[in-house]
């Protein structure tokens, strides 16, 4: 297997898996080598093709299984898609899936040559490189094969891997609907100031650049915990420490936040059968 320029299948190229193509692209990981298969591709993933020398769509008798079989479906489109898949997952192939509830049993039913399967979950920050993708091996997966994983998945931004796949339902539940949440937080600040007298406008772009400075201060903190930050912004007695004595509240935020990603993560588990 050729770890710099492996030959690439990518089945799907909606948002996500537009994303990562464009990842690998972004680090001379994907090329001629690589084949994007979509029923309906979008004029921008048509265009960047051309523009890239990626296959779009070629002949199936064309396609031999790949070094890396990169799964980026909707997940209610697995069964259909299951002979396809079958005949491009080899006994030599990477089989990286991001199909949310799918685990790696259900892919291996379907693809019975298949030996090295990585189940996956990014989220949306992907599209402009600054997402995190929890994944999970499978025994089967050999080292260069995990290295290979690695620097596909973390083409859109960083990866934790986790030793335990049951797990994943917690990943999607903290990071991979975590953007939601940071939205919608935006959105109460935003939504606060109007109540407190400020202009709408005025409330949603202060709301908005804080959430962005934040996130960038933690990004650029990565040593110092966020609870050590939260402190750095609070006096003593003084307007932020009003308010976080409401949000750290036994009945604030953080009992929140447990329920709504206890929720999360059971709906994952009831999707996934």
């Amino acid at each position: 297997m050729r770890t710099d320029t492996p030959s690439i299948v990518l089945l799907g190229a909606g948002k996500m898996g537009f994303a990562l193509a464009q990842g690998w692209r972004a680090r001379d990981l994907a090329g001629a080598h690589t084949t994007l298969l979509d029923p309906v591709p979008a004029r921008e993933v048509a265009a960047w093709c051309a523009d890239n020398g990626v296959r779009l769509n070629p002949p199936d008798a064309t396609i031999e299984p790949p070094d890396a079989l990169v799964l980026a479906i909707k997940p209610q489109s697995l069964d259909e898609a299951a002979p396809r898949i079958a005949a491009l997952a080899g006994p030599r192939t990477l089989t990286i899936s991001i199909l949310a509830g799918k685990s790696v049993a259900d892919l291996a039913a379907r693809a019975p040559h298949a030996r090295a399967i990585v189940r996956a979950m990014p989220n949306t920050p992907a599209a402009i490189g600054r997402g995190v993708t929890g994944a999970f091996a499978s025994p089967g997966v050999e080292a260069r094969q995990h290295a290979l994983a690695e620097a596909l998945l973390s083409a859109v931004g960083g990866v934790v891997w986790l030793d335990d796949e049951s797990l994943i339902d917690a990943v999607t539940a903290v990071s991979g609907s975590g953007p939601a949440y940071v939205f919608l937080l935006a959105e109460c600040m935003a939504e606060a100031g109007r109540a407190a007298g400020l202009p709408p406008g005025v409330a949603m772009a202060l709301a908005r650049a804080t959430v962005e400075g934040a996130g960038e201060l933690m990004r650029q903190s990565p040593q110092t915990s966020p609870a050590h930050l939260r402190a750095n912004v609070t006096s003593p007695g003084g307007t932020t420490a009003a308010a976080l004595a409401v949000l750290m509240a036994d009945d604030g935020l953080q009992p929140l936040m447990t329920r709504a990603i206890a929720a999360a993560a059971r709906r994952g588990r009831e999707l996934a059968g």
